[in-house]
């Protein structure tokens, strides 16, 4: 799966790389060179933390299902108990 960003998402993160350069490095970079070197890691770097997510998500929904029978657990032949409750109630 081909990991994509938005024009708008990747204008920002070219001027986010120049700025980066532009304040911690000896020299610029241009935007060319910056919109390069954000493919190079978006194409490189970009499945690590894909997969990562995907599988901290897993791992949520994973948790969250188990949950789901103590959330919605219904003890079961509960009628006879129930009668007999109110019959002693009475």
């Amino acid at each position: 799966m081909t990991i994509e960003i938005s024009k708008e998402a990747r204008k920002e993160a070219v001027a986010s790389i120049e700025r980066y350069f532009q304040e911690n490095m000896e020299e610029k970079i241009s935007n060319i060179a910056a919109g390069a070197l954000l493919g190079f890691f978006v194409e490189e770097i970009g499945p690590l933390i894909y997969n990562k997510a995907v599988a901290d998500v897993q791992e949520r929904l994973a948790a969250r299902v188990s949950e789901i029978d103590i959330e919605v657990h219904e003890d079961e032949f509960q009628y006879w108990r129930k009668y007999d409750r109110q019959k002693q109630g009475k």
